[in-house]
């Protein structure tokens, strides 16, 4: 079975180092909007705190994990709630499209310009070597910032729009870090949902 276009090395965004690729219009603006609506009232967000130089900040967005296993990341640990039926259509789609299997998924609200995601790489241990990362956005679009960590010129940043799905694979988390950084234009919420697979420890 041939995989989709999505997948094909022509497609990929990164001129080193890993995958990136996108669709632009994975889900079309009735579902997009359908969903984003479904998840913003439905999602039990929360508001983490982070220790930085010695002091606890609150984490410049909200954060909601589900699925079967726990995620511990920036040295918060996530225990998983149970998938609603808008999550588990959405998983579906998903991995429909991509050809993959996924066990859990990130929900990050930015609610307006001021939220934002700093640099990092998504390379904790629970998922695994070289993951398979499959990144769908919601709501108002935003700017998706790549840098490599080594060659200084590889920089990139792609428009995020609603209903585009994202998907980092091979070692780019290696060798790439990527960010969501505060805007100055006024914008609305953005809901992004990041479907992962969860190893056992």
């Amino acid at each position: 079975m041939k995989l989709p276009g999505l997948l094909l090395p022509n497609t990929n965004i990164l001129p080193r180092d890993g995958i990136c690729s996108i669709d632009e219009a994975f889900l079309s603006p009735d579902e997009s909007h359908y969903f984003f609506e479904q998840l913003l009232v439905q999602t039990e967000w929360q508001q983490y705190q982070i220790r930085i130089f010695g002091k606890l900040l609150d984490q410049p967005r909200l954060t909601a994990w589900y699925g079967s296993a726990a995620y511990t990341y920036s040295g918060l640990r996530f225990e998983p709630k149970e998938m609603g039926e808008s999550l588990v259509n959405l998983l579906h789609k998903v991995e429909a499209y991509t050809g993959k299997t996924f066990n859990s998924v990130l929900l990050n609200l930015y609610r307006n310009e001021n939220d934002s995601m700093g640099w990092h790489s998504d390379d904790e241990k629970e998922l695994g070597s070289n993951p398979f990362i499959a990144s769908l956005s919601l709501g108002a679009e935003r700017g998706f910032h790549l840098k490599h960590k080594t060659i200084k010129q590889h920089k990139l940043k792609i428009q995020l729009n609603e209903g585009s799905l994202l998907c980092m694979s091979g070692t780019m988390q290696h060798h790439w870090q990527h960010a969501l950084p505060k805007i100055s234009k006024a914008c609305g919420p953005r809901i992004n949902l990041t479907f992962r697979e969860i190893l056992p420890n």
